[in-house]
């Protein structure tokens, strides 16, 4: 609780005036009087009579009635700012997979709750900047950051000043996407089992291209260089586009990237998919098996996407915010968006998605220390 200096009141009805301290009690000041002070008026106080005494009993009655209004005053005042400006935080580029997620999220809730969400792009660092942008903001609403996997990545590459676990609240996991292990099209591999045949027969000769190092598609390379006893070389690129170049340039061997970066190939015919990551086969290419299908039991190298607020947020900002973001997740024109970029919602929020964020902590933890993938 803060001081400000002291002020006075008169009381009416006396030719007294009385010393007020006032006090501010979440962003709302409110006096109180030293009732310490109280005495050194007793005389005047006297020479009034009863009278007095029931005014002055009636004026520190409703200012202990105004302090007990505080708590909805303040709260109140909380969810208006939340509406004026909240900053939405990305770790990469405009045009990225999480810059669409995030645009095509703040449009809906902007449109459906009133807000003025703004998208900001904070690149670089493999999403640091952006990262601890958010861990400094003020614990009050108005900052946001979208995470994906390099948000538990991160800490077990570099001494990090925030800690994906403690320095945040976790609101909501918001959609994942599956992984493809793609060729060119005229390459004479029709299947994964074919081209890691090909890659035993000759180590080291065969290659695997993806955004790296240390992302979610490298990792799960060297998974699949540990499961299936290959030597393949991997080749780290800034995106998913210079990758997918370098494959139709006949500069690497295969790819590893999400569905939107080779959705539209694959459709043109110019890519062929030999493996899914996930668990099950995706909708929109329902003829490509998952690496489990393919031998490779358990198997699972979705990216998700979710969202997180600054630590010591209040609750009752975070469950609202959790609330809109699944409502903005079941809106029919933004799922048909999302389905288009094989996005799949999943709105898993508060303590579940807590959870799922140590687990994802734990595993990247150890599979980095195993298989012994190092930073950028």
């Amino acid at each position: 609780m803060s001081r400000r200096p002291i002020r006075s009141v008169h009381l009416i009805g006396t030719a007294k005036v009385l010393p007020l301290e006032l006090f501010t009690i979440d962003a709302v000041a409110v006096p109180f009087i030293q009732y310490r002070q109280l005495p050194h008026y007793a005389p005047c106080i006297s020479s009034f009579g009863d009278g007095l005494m029931e005014l002055l009993r009636r004026q520190l009655l409703h200012i202990v009635m105004t302090a007990a209004a505080l708590p909805a005053v303040s709260s109140m005042a909380r969810a208006q700012i939340d509406r004026r400006s909240v900053h939405l935080l990305v770790g990469f580029a405009a045009g990225s997979s999480v810059d669409i997620i995030a645009r095509l999220l703040a449009e809906q809730m902007n449109k459906a709750q009133g807000l003025t969400m703004i998208v900001q792009n904070l690149p670089g660092a493999g999403t640091l900047i952006a990262t601890e942008a958010a861990a400094r903001a003020d614990p009050n609403g108005n900052t946001l950051l979208i995470t994906s996997p390099p948000f538990v990545i991160n800490t077990h590459l570099r001494k990090l000043n925030y800690d994906p676990l403690t320095s945040f609240e976790p609101i909501c996991d918001l959609l994942h996407t599956p992984t493809f292990i793609v060729v060119d099209n005229a390459s004479p591999y029709k299947t994964l089992a074919d081209l890691l045949d090909a890659a035993r027969a000759q180590p080291g000769a065969f290659s695997l291209a993806s955004i790296g190092p240390a992302t979610t598609t490298h990792i799960a390379f060297e998974m699949l260089k540990r499961v299936a006893n290959v030597n393949m070389t991997f080749v780290p690129y800034p995106g998913n586009v210079p990758a997918v170049n370098a494959l139709l340039g006949g500069h690497v061997t295969s790819v590893f990237a999400d569905y939107a970066a080779v959705a539209e190939l694959l459709k043109a015919g110019k890519l062929r998919a030999l493996a899914v990551s996930s668990r099950t086969r995706m909708a929109q290419l329902p003829d490509v098996p998952t690496l489990i299908e393919s031998g490779y039991k358990d198997f699972d190298a979705d990216i998700w996407f979710g969202v997180v607020a600054p630590a010591n947020t209040p609750k009752d900002t975070l469950s609202q915010f959790a609330g809109w973001f699944t409502a903005a997740l079941q809106v029919p024109e933004v799922k048909a968006k999302f389905a288009a970029l094989g996005l799949l919602p999943v709105g898993t929020c508060g303590a579940d998605f807590g959870a799922y964020l140590r687990k994802q902590y734990e595993e990247y933890g150890r599979l980095i220390r195993e298989l012994n993938i190092q930073g950028g």
